[in-house]
């Protein structure tokens, strides 16, 4: 423990008060109420809507979330490469879609046995190549894969539906491999109208693959800033002759955030339907005011995320335990251990702790391999173990 960045204390810090000599900064905190009231909004969510949601576990990379997502009725759990899966595995995960295809001949050995010893595990393909490298594999049960449909300027998938056709018709063809549905991300796309047009194009990818399809089609997208496109668009008596298992794989809701998702969330188009709060909090120590309308504060690129904007700052800790707002404080940019604050109208001294709330969890995580569970009174509850 105390080799993990912001730990100071050798003993657990269950039970023990953020504030209370055993931690130092910066650190990234999770705040408990606030990741349980939107793992249980996303649950009910889904199930209102008759989806199964296989959250993104990329996102935390945390089996502590993992188990709670699960035990809130998640169908299985979401990654994006072998590794991760394999983290799920030693977890004792019991569902993974893998949505990635894989071409490494060491992943799929791995894939195929844990296949044969039970695992309930999913993977894409999205080209003959990758339909080859995954029958290219030894074991007793066929492996199950997706056909991934994809679009013009995309990252992956089939971009047409003659491929569409050929990737199946040879995943059909091959005794190690079960066709078990077909799947896309529509997260890259710029607005309502494309996203809703891409969710059809599934529709209509699944329907012409109809007679090659298992009687329970699963048929899955969903990134965090459109699942309401895909609730309202996907699930349904649809597929002739088939049942369709939805599947959406939003993961960045489970902290939510105070930047790029609090704008982007679409709980915003989508009122009454419930909403998300910010679960992530930074907090970091003022460690120099050398200039009026300057404060430096001791936390950067290595420590929160900057790709999808900048850390907020949202209250400032005086030596009191007084915690004042930090309207007037902006971070202007960040080196890699230093975040430049621009104050206007604020009192900061050094010494002052800045709490900040960051954009895009997905990039804050894998910054901390340890992060503090606290409840509503600042007490630890748990600690948070990431695995990158």
């Amino acid at each position: 423990m105390p080799l993990d960045k912001g730990f100071w204390d050798s003993d657990s810090p269950v039970g023990k008060p953020l504030f209370g000599g055993g931690f130092g900064w910066p650190l990234l905190v999770a705040r408990a109420g606030a990741v349980d009231r939107n793992i249980a909004t996303m649950a009910a969510y889904a199930e209102r809507h008759g989806l199964a949601f296989a959250p993104h576990g990329k996102t935390t990379m945390a089996p502590t979330l993992w188990r709670a997502q699960l035990a809130a009725g998640a169908w299985g759990i979401t990654v994006a490469t072998a590794d991760q899966a394999r983290v799920c595995r030693e977890f004792g995960v019991p569902r993974v879609l893998l949505a990635n295809q894989l071409l490494d001949p060491t992943a799929l050995a791995w894939v195929a046995a844990e296949t044969d010893a039970g695992f309930d595990l999913y993977f894409q393909v999205d080209s003959l190549e990758g339909v080859a490298a995954a029958a290219a594999t030894r074991g007793s049960r066929p492996l199950q894969v997706l056909v991934e449909i994809g679009y013009e300027g995309g990252r992956t998938g089939c971009r047409t539906s003659a491929a569409a056709l050929a990737v199946a018709h040879a995943v059909t063809a091959s005794p190690r491999l079960t066709l078990a549905g077909v799947t896309g991300y529509e997260g890259g796309l710029p607005d309502v109208a494309a996203v809703a047009a891409f969710v059809d194009l599934l529709k209509t990818a699944a329907v012409e693959l109809a007679g090659l399809l298992p009687p329970s089609a699963i048929v899955s997208a969903g990134g965090s800033a459109w699942f309401d496109v895909v609730a309202a668009r996907l699930p349904g008596d649809w597929l002739p002759g088939h049942r369709v298992l939805p599947v959406l794989r939003s993961g960045a809701y489970v902290t939510h955030d105070d930047g790029y998702y609090r704008e982007h969330t679409p709980f915003t188009r989508v009122r009454g339907e419930g909403g998300l709060e910010a679960a992530l909090e930074l907090w970091a120590q003022v460690l120099s005011t050398p200039e009026p309308g300057l404060a430096i504060a001791g936390m950067g690129k290595r420590d929160a995320p900057f790709d999808e904007g900048l850390p907020v700052p949202t209250g400032i800790r005086r030596a009191s335990g007084a915690v004042a707002p930090a309207g007037g404080l902006t971070v202007t940019r960040l080196m890699d251990q230093h975040a430049f604050l621009a104050v206007d109208g604020v009192e900061v001294r050094p010494g002052d702790l800045v709490r900040f709330g960051i954009s895009h969890p997905c990039t804050a995580f894998d910054k901390w391999r340890a992060i503090p569970l606290v409840d509503d009174a600042g007490v630890v509850v748990d600690v948070i173990r990431t695995y990158f």
